[in-house]
């Protein structure tokens, strides 16, 4: 009741506006209007493991190709949105230009279509880490700001604790699919025993998936039985998305 009410004080003293245009945002608290809403391109046809954009025709909530040739170490990707203009330009100045409250805005995008999924609910959400001078550098992690909003919105708890990244890899931008699980091989540990058998692994962008299957990968091996990825866009691998 408290929490309602805040709410609508908060609505009322600061309505929200658009991070995109400026224009009135959607009520009660959602930074981003209507329109640049409708604007953002959805992931329609997602293969249900990795959420690689099928072609158009391919038969729907049916894996890819290559995860049926090599299935990945998670069980599912939720990623609504491709990483495309505008959704790009919001993920850009979340992640480099410290835009937090564009962070929410892309979290509750994100809580709000896995809300509308059915099927069992992880028991934890885990923000993908970046190792500790990446975060002095950018001050932030970016997929704890997106699980945030998400674990309010999904009554979901998060850890940022369990996870760590005791690796310093390269910047993942510029390298091939090959290099980039080349890079991350052995880049997680566990500071402690997980007690969750189902966990959802959150991040800004997926593009050849190699950051979340290290990470899914060692989860498993700590006896998770089942790991997710809730992300907000997926790139095709040859595009140069700023992913992890």
């Amino acid at each position: 009741m408290v929490d309602q009410w805040l709410r609508r004080v908060q609505a009322a003293l600061l309505p929200p506006y658009c991070v995109l245009c400026g224009n009135q945002g959607q009520p009660p608290a959602l930074d981003l209007c209507e329109g640049c809403g409708a604007d953002l391109r959805r992931n329609r046809n997602p293969c249900p493991r990795c959420a690689r954009p099928q072609p158009v025709g391919a038969p729907q909530a049916l894996e890819c190709p290559s995860c049926v040739r090599i299935p990945p170490p998670f069980d599912r990707a939720i990623v609504p949105y491709l990483y495309a203009y505008p959704i790009d330009r919001l993920i850009q100045a979340f992640k480099y230009r410290s835009s937090l409250c564009t962070g929410r805005v892309l979290g509750t995008l994100l809580a709000r279509h896995v809300g509308e999924r059915a099927g069992a609910r992880p028991n934890l959400l885990i923000p993908v880490p970046l190792h500790p001078a990446r975060h002095r550098e950018r001050g932030f992690n970016q997929a704890f700001e997106l699980a945030r909003p998400m674990s309010a919105m999904l009554g979901i708890e998060i850890d940022i604790e369990l996870c760590c990244r005791v690796r310093e890899t390269l910047d993942q931008t510029q390298l091939s699919a090959r290099k980039r699980r080349a890079n991350l091989r052995q880049a997680f540990a566990l500071r402690e025993k997980i007690g969750a058998s189902h966990v959802a692994l959150i991040d800004d962008v997926v593009t050849t998936g190699s950051t979340c299957a290290e990470l899914a990968r060692t989860l498993k091996s700590a006896g998770v039985q089942t790991v997710e990825v809730w992300a907000v866009a997926r790139s095709r691998p040859q595009t140069r998305a700023q992913a992890n």
